[in-house]
């Protein structure tokens, strides 16, 4: 065999593994972001899922007569930032407030999953919560008293836990569970995010946090 053929040989045996590997690398990809809340379901009674446009799953979960929806947020790059993954755990339950008030740590301004930057009323922030943390409302006069709902800030000590919204329709906390390893985006811009589920010791203190803050709003507007 002479040096071209071995050449072509060896460039056609290259492209077939890479073909390969990438098909292999897109169905672990796919498995691991529709698995992505497997790990939480037996905190739970009954669960729903279904997938997502961006292969995500999204969940409904029951557990002590509440009915939590949980969405995973694939982030692209945008300046200066890592490919994220954010997480949306959202309690959709009538709640005794007159206006939303959002509570957002390090506000961009290019939050995929908020309206914070849409909200026209900017509210002092109290010294309870972490530098660089904002306020906003769609009614700086309905929302809920801040001394009443200070305790619950105390989730913000969560450095990964970036939004805390409290609306009529209900509670909503938002965290970063994952992010692009800087080494491998630098390097092979891989952006991969959510290889990993996200686990029950991640997501009971923020279900734990979001029925306090219930209890707290309904009992005062008894």
């Amino acid at each position: 065999m002479t040096l071209y053929s071995l050449l072509v040989a060896a460039i056609g045996a290259t492209a077939l593994w890479l073909a390969w590997a990438t098909r292999q690398a897109h169905k672990a990809r796919t498995l691991a972001r529709a698995s992505y809340f497997r790990s939480i379901e037996p905190l739970f009674a009954k669960t729903t899922i279904r997938i997502q446009p961006t292969g995500f799953a999204r969940m409904t979960a029951h557990t002590d007569g509440f009915a939590f929806d949980l969405q995973a947020i694939p982030d692209s790059l945008t300046f200066r930032k890592l490919p994220a993954l954010w997480v949306m755990l959202t309690l959709p339950e009538p709640m005794p407030v007159k206006a939303t008030l959002d509570i957002m740590a390090r506000p961009a301004g290019n939050e995929p999953f908020s309206h914070f930057a849409n909200l026209p009323h900017s509210l002092p922030c109290p010294p309870s919560l972490p530098d660089g943390t904002a306020l906003r409302s769609d009614d700086a006069q309905g929302v809920p008293p801040l001394d009443l709902i200070a305790p619950h800030f105390a989730i913000f000590a969560d450095p990964k836990v970036k939004e805390l919204v409290i609306s009529p329709k209900g509670l909503r906390l938002v965290i970063l569970a994952d992010e692009a390893e800087r080494g491998r985006f630098l390097i092979f811009r891989d952006a991969e995010v959510g290889a990993s589920p996200l686990q029950p010791a991640r997501l009971t203190p923020l279900m734990s946090a979001l029925i306090a803050l219930h209890h707290t709003l309904t009992k005062d507007a008894q």
